[in-house]
């Protein structure tokens, strides 16, 4: 029932960057590889006593540091990774990993579970293409050293070898801890990102009001400021329109340059006091115009939308907010989209509080999108049963916060049986609703303009 946003280009930004995997931590969590492989090796060989391939170990390990030189030397430690040479390093750590467990026992070595490191680093950091192909890479290289490895170091003549049955079931474990580690680590790191560029989004909105905002300011301080220049003009304009002929074409021309300053004095008299008048018939309004004025676009789209106003006492009014009118026209935009032929929006009102329901008859939401309304990028519920279409994303997100910002409370629910659609219900406190609508109810009102063609636009 709601609309995505349309990316902007800094969001997607963002969100690209948040894949691209640094450097620095590539390169740190490597030499911790190093670091814990030579010490393992070492240990076994010196202090243990144990015979293994000591040289070819400290080669395939050695191959480490200097793939980690090379890329020290090469970038910053800031350098973010492309996927591709991303994948390719991670791909190298998994057979240098494999190269290593070959020299050690293969399987029966219990370091095989770090075969679970490359794949959850990609999981968090690349697409999930890329870390399907590394998870096939690790499980591919478990399986060649299910059958193929030098025996496991140990202190007895021969080595130890360990059932074939126990070492089927640790590759077998592998296997799932690669499926289901990787397919958790992506959920959780996705879900960041997905929430991230969310709030990167909101902050671009909010920035973006905020410097609506500042302009109102700004056209004060100019309009302050071409005030003293503008009087001179109109002092001068008079003294011409004094000294010219009755008749002759200066007095015209000076009697329009009259007209023309008083009209830049009207615009600059509203620009000064920009923001301040809150108390105008424009700045409130009553909550049957409220609903009006945000299904007036939606009337000419083919859906009939039906508005019911009920209520105890005088209709609430409140101040005119662009962020309420946001929230509610994003909900009865999207069950326009969704519609099959109407909608009903429900307004009622007590003494205590104000509530506005609409209601589509499209198809409603699946279950798993009620569970998880409001939470950023959820587009799953679809148009008609072929689960078609798209809805639920940054759009629910935004107007869910403006909403709530306006003091309401947005529940999403689907209809009782045998009736069908979805329906938004937002639901204020009266006081909430009113505390910001600051009528006045007494004042003057401004001197009409002695052209009427002098309002500004």
């Amino acid at each position: 029932m709601i609309s995505t946003l349309k990316e902007h280009p800094a969001t997607g930004a963002i969100g690209r960057d948040a894949r691209r995997l640094k450097l620095d931590t590539l390169v740190r969590l490597r030499w911790l590889a190093v670091a814990g492989q030579s010490a393992a090796v070492a240990f076994v060989h010196f202090e243990l006593g144990y015979k293994l391939p000591f040289g070819a170990c400290l080669a395939v390990i050695a191959s480490a540091a200097l793939v980690n030189l090379w890329l020290s030397l090469r970038w910053p430690a800031s350098h973010r990774l492309g996927e591709d040479l991303a994948t390719v390093l991670l791909a190298f750590d998994i057979l240098q990993l494999g190269a290593l467990l070959y020299l050690t026992g293969g399987l029966q070595n219990p370091f095989a579970i770090l075969f679970l490191a490359p794949v959850l680093i990609s999981a968090a950091a690349l697409s999930p293409a890329r870390t399907v192909g590394l998870g096939f890479l690790a499980a591919g290289c478990a399986t060649l050293l299910l059958f193929h490895h030098r025996k496991l170091p140990w202190g007895t003549e021969g080595g130890l070898e360990l059932p074939h049955l126990y070492v089927l079931g640790v590759w077998s474990a592998i296997l799932l801890g690669l499926a289901f580690t990787g397919a958790f680590a992506y959920r959780i790191a996705e879900e960041a990102r997905q929430l991230s560029a969310a709030l990167a989004a909101t902050e671009l909105v909010l920035a973006r009001e905020q410097h609506l905002s500042q302009l109102d300011g700004l056209a004060a301080a100019a309009a302050h400021e071409l005030g003293t220049p503008l009087a001179t003009i109109a002092l001068v304009a008079k003294e011409l329109d004094l000294q010219a002929p009755e008749g002759s074409p200066l007095k015209e021309d000076t009697s329009l340059l009259r007209e023309q300053v008083e009209r830049c004095r009207s615009i600059l008299s509203k620009l000064t006091s920009l923001g301040d008048d809150q108390g105008g018939f424009l700045e409130s309004m009553s909550l049957r115009h409220l609903i009006e004025e945000v299904v007036g676009p939606q009337r000419s789209f083919g859906v009939a939308i039906e508005v019911v106003c009920t209520g105890e006492g005088p209709e609430p009014v409140s101040r005119r907010s662009p962020g309420l009118l946001y929230g509610l026209g994003n909900l009865v935009d999207n069950a326009a989209d969704f519609a099959e032929s109407r909608i009903l929006i429900e307004a009622h009102w007590t003494a205590h509080e104000v509530s506005v329901e609409i209601r589509d008859d499209g198809p409603g939401f699946p279950p798993e999108v009620l569970l998880r309304v409001g939470e950023p990028y959820v587009t799953t519920r679809g148009r008609g049963d072929d689960g078609s279409g798209s809805g639920l994303g940054l759009g629910l997100f935004i107007a869910k916060t403006l909403i709530e910002r306006s003091g309401g409370q947005l529940t999403l629910s689907n209809a009782m049986p045998p009736e069908r659609g979805a329906i938004a219900r937002i639901v204020w406190l009266r006081t909430s609703f009113e505390e910001k609508t600051a009528i006045t109810t007494t004042g003057s009102v401004p001197a009409p303009l002695t052209n009427p063609e002098s309002v500004p636009i």
